[in-house]
C-alpha cells in the first residue's frame, strides 16, 4: 500500500497502532526496489508518454515515491515542465534562485549570486531534503532533476524514500519518530535571501502527515551548520540514529547512481545528497531542477 492510503484504511502513521503500521511497513518493504535500475524506466517520447511507459513509472512511484526516467539525450527544461505537468506537478516553488520559468539550472556558479550557495559548486551536499528551510504553507512535496550533462567523474546520487526512513527509525524505536514529530524539532535560523531581505527562522517537525491526504511528509537536512535542532535528549538520539541510517553504505535501502543525458528523477521530494565532481571545461555538469508544492498525483 503506497503512502496515498485510503481514508477508509487503519492509519499506518498512526503511533498507537502498531498492527497496522506493521502490516504497511511489511508490505513497503516487500516491495521497495533494491538497486537503481529498479527505479529506471526507458521513455521514447517524454512530452508523449505510452500507456506502458506511464504504468511503469506510476508502479515505481507507488512502491519508492520516485522514478527514474530515460529518454533521449539532447532535451533540456522542457522536458521537465512537460513530466511534471503529466504527474500532477504544476504549483512551481518560484524561489529567488530560480529562472524566470521556475526552474532552475544546477551547475558551477563562478560568480554572482548563486556561486555563494554549494548546489552551484562542485562541493558535496550531505543528506536532504529540498526546501526544508520554507515556510510551513510553502514545503516542497514534488521534486523533478533533469540531467542534460553529467560531470565528468563524481557528481552521484544517493537516493532513499522518507517511508523507508520512517520504518527503519520506528523499528528500532517509536520514540525516534515521535520526537521528530515535535513541531520545534528542527529549526533553520533567520537569514537573507533575494535582495538582501530577511528570511525569518523557521521551526517545524522532521516528520509529518499531510491533513489532506494521509501522506507522510519529511523535512530534514544533515547540515552541521545553519540547523538547530531540539537540546531534549530523545530529538538528539533520532537525530543521531538517522545520521547513521543514512551513511549506512551497506544499507539495501539506499539507492546510489549519475544521472546521465536524458534522465530524470521524478520523486515525493525524497532524501537525497550529492557527491563532489570534476567538471569538464567543455562539457560542464548541468542538471534542471524543479520544486512543487504538489505530491505525485496518480491517474
Amino acid at each position: 500500500m503506497s503512502s496515498m492510503h485510503a481514508a477508509c484504511m487503519p492509519d499506518p502513521f498512526d503511533l498507537n497502532n502498531p498492527a497496522a503500521f506493521a502490516r504497511w511497513s511489511e508490505a513497503r518493504l516487500a516491495g521497495y526496489p533494491r538497486r537503481l535500475e529498479d527505479l529506471v524506466v526507458e521513455i521514447g517520447d517524454p512530452y508523449r508518454l505510452t500507456t506502458a511507459e506511464y504504468e511503469a513509472m506510476a508502479d515505481r512511484i507507488r512502491r519508492a515515491n520516485m522514478v527514474i526516467y530515460a529518454g533521449p539525450p539532447g532535451v533540456e527544461r522542457d522536458v521537465v515542465m512537460a513530466l511534471g505537468q503529466r504527474f500532477g506537478l504544476r504549483r512551481l516553488d518560484r524561489n529567488w534562485l530560480a529562472d524566470s520559468d521556475g526552474l532552475t539550472p544546477l551547475s558551477v556558479a563562478a560568480d554572482g549570486t548563486r556561486s555563494g550557495y554549494i548546489p552551484y559548486t562542485d562541493r558535496a551536499i550531505s543528506w536532504h531534503t529540498d526546501g526544508y528551510y520554507n515556510a510551513p504553507d510553502r514545503q516542497i512535496r514534488g521534486l523533478l532533476l533533469h540531467c542534460a550533462q553529467p560531470a565528468a567523474a563524481g557528481g552521484s546520487n544517493g537516493l532513499l524514500d522518507p517511508e523507508l526512513a520512517y520504518i527503519l527509525l520506528r523499528n528500532l524505536n517509536p520514540d525516534y519518530v515521535r520526537a521528530l514529530m515535535a513541531p520545534d524539532a528542527l529549526t533553520i535560523p533567520a537569514g537573507t535571501q533575494a535582495g538582501g531581505s530577511p528570511r525569518p527562522a523557521r521551526s517545524g517537525p522532521v516528520f509529518s502527515i499531510d491533513p489532506q491526504t494521509g501522506a507522510l511528509h519529511m523535512r530534514y537536512t544533515a547540515r552541521q551548520r545553519n540547523a538547530v535542532w531540539k537540546a531534549e535528549g530523545p530529538v538528539q538520539e533520532a537525530r543521531a540514529c538517522l545520521e547513521s541510517l543514512l551513511q549506512d553504505e551497506s544499507s539495501s535501502c539506499v539507492l546510489r547512481g549519475t544521472l546521465q543525458p536524458g534522465m530524470g528523477l521524478i520523486s515525493n521530494n525524497v532524501l537525497h545528497d550529492r557527491t563532489a565532481f570534476i567538471d569538464s571545461a567543455e562539457r560542464p555538469r548541468l542538471l534542471f531542477r524543479g520544486r512543487y508544492y504538489d505530491r505525485i498525483a496518480l491517474a
